[in-house]
């Protein structure tokens, strides 16, 4: 939905990639383009991608979308944890259900039939050789992990982490027979970066302290193994030369 408030509505499958003298060449047209023009008004912006017609929505429609998106983000985000609140299947459908209503304001005529977003409203997105098909695991292929242990289906939670109702676990899903998921690193990348940085400097003051071999330091009075003594026998400032 952000790419449709960006650039308009998906062309059509045998338009996409293609240049704009690619498709005269070929005689093709955009024909649900030319139907789903936006309330308001279009905007054009092209596509550099060139999935999307590049009429996009006006800035005040702009804005409504986006808006929209920001909230549906918020009501499934993970800070719902850190609330307490758990997310169910519900409140991702009260999430869509803004989305769909949104969409049919900014496009009165509806999407075209091959439109990601209206394929997604109506349940109907086939995701299959895309990346983000592999973000998505059917249910009966899921497994979870946690602490390099696949939780199973026939045990309770207490049964791998106790009976404390305050114990907190983050679990990791992963495909059916892929095994275990990777560890979590121990540090962030970002404490990484700073670790090094605090090693490269301490690097530098040491070979610092290496090449600085000035030893005239010693010759100071502070430096002298015998000063005490000397002030406590009284000849501290004596001095001497032969006649």
């Amino acid at each position: 939905m952000e790419e449709l408030a960006e650039h308009g509505v998906f062309l059509p499958p045998n338009m996409q990639g293609l240049t704009d003298e690619q498709i005269e060449e070929l005689k093709l047209r955009d024909e649900w383009g030319e139907k789903c023009v936006p309330s308001g008004g279009a905007v054009f912006k092209k596509d550099d991608v060139g999935r999307r017609n590049g009429h996009a929505p006006n800035e005040k429609m702009k804005d409504v979308l986006k808006k929209t998106i920001e909230e549906a983000k918020a009501m499934i985000s993970k800070k719902q944890v850190e609330a307490g609140v758990c997310v169910t299947m519900e409140m991702v459908k009260d999430a869509l259900d803004p989305l769909r209503g949104t969409v049919m304001i900014v496009s009165p005529m509806g999407l075209p039939p091959y439109d990601p977003i209206r394929m997604e409203f109506e349940n109907k997105e086939d995701l299959s050789g895309t990346q983000a098909a592999l973000s998505v695991i059917a249910e009966p292929d899921a497994q979870l992990w946690w602490a390099a242990k696949e939780l199973r289906r026939t045990k309770t939670l207490s049964d791998y982490v106790g009976r404390n109702e305050k114990t907190k676990i983050i679990v990791k899903i992963q495909q059916r027979g892929q095994g275990a998921p990777a560890r979590e690193p121990v540090i962030s990348s970002e404490e990484q970066k700073q670790l090094m940085l605090f090693y490269h400097r301490r690097q530098e003051e040491l070979k610092k302290l290496e090449e600085n071999d000035d030893d005239s330091c010693l010759n100071s009075p502070w430096a002298n193994n015998t000063a005490l003594k000397r002030h406590f026998q009284g000849v501290k400032d004596i001095r001497w030369r032969p006649r």
